[in-house]
């Protein structure tokens, strides 16, 4: 073999290496997600957004009579869930929660299927109502602490994570409850660093 082709040959070799191990080291970090803070649910970022910018996403008309004092409430007792907002004294977004823990009350005729427009009822990272509590851990990590918990009737697991290592002006807290017998997510809050 001539000079030229060993020294091609010898860093080709190298180059060819250093391609496995780099697409070795990507799939090793795609399967174990690292720190992710969340920034929006339901479409609504804790902290920034207004009450004015949520009432363009869910019509005025559907927010629910009980709405406590200082926050807002768009409910479905058809399917048992609901939309809560906790507000500052200027309107400001403090918490979202999205909720499947309100008792059914059977009313369900005349009811338009998108008028809450609850396929947006998701974080930032694609969690929705309903999914299975392993999918939190594959897109947030391990919580910063769990436990048993109750809600009513409900037995749930509770899911803490904090966000504060992500910086002050990023909601701080997200908290998750799941059905413990099906183990599927039933309420998603996530909260502002003034709270």
């Amino acid at each position: 073999m001539r000079r030229g082709w060993t020294k091609f040959s010898r860093r080709a070799s190298a180059a060819f290496a250093l391609v496995l191990v780099s697409a070795a080291g990507f799939a090793q970090s795609d399967a174990r997600p690292g720190r992710v803070n969340e920034l929006a649910l339901a479409g609504l970022r804790p902290g920034r957004d207004t009450f004015s910018v949520a009432l363009k996403r869910y019509k005025g008309k559907y927010l629910s009579s009980d709405s406590s004092a200082g926050g807002k409430q768009w409910s479905d007792t058809c399917t048992g869930h609901t939309l809560t907002l906790g507000l500052d004294a200027h309107g400001v977004i403090q918490e979202v929660t999205v909720s499947s823990l309100v008792p059914l009350d059977g009313r369900c005729e005349n009811r338009r299927v998108d008028a809450l427009n609850e396929k947006d009822w998701i974080t930032g990272h694609g969690l929705h109502l309903g999914d299975a509590q392993d999918r939190i851990a594959e897109l947030y990590g391990e919580p910063n602490s769990s436990g048993p918990s109750v809600k009513g009737d409900s037995e749930l697991e509770f899911l803490y994570y904090a966000f504060d290592w992500a910086g002050s002006d990023v909601p701080q807290v997200m908290e998750i409850y799941c059905a413990r017998d099906t183990g599927r997510v039933v309420e998603i809050t996530l909260a502002s660093p003034s709270l």
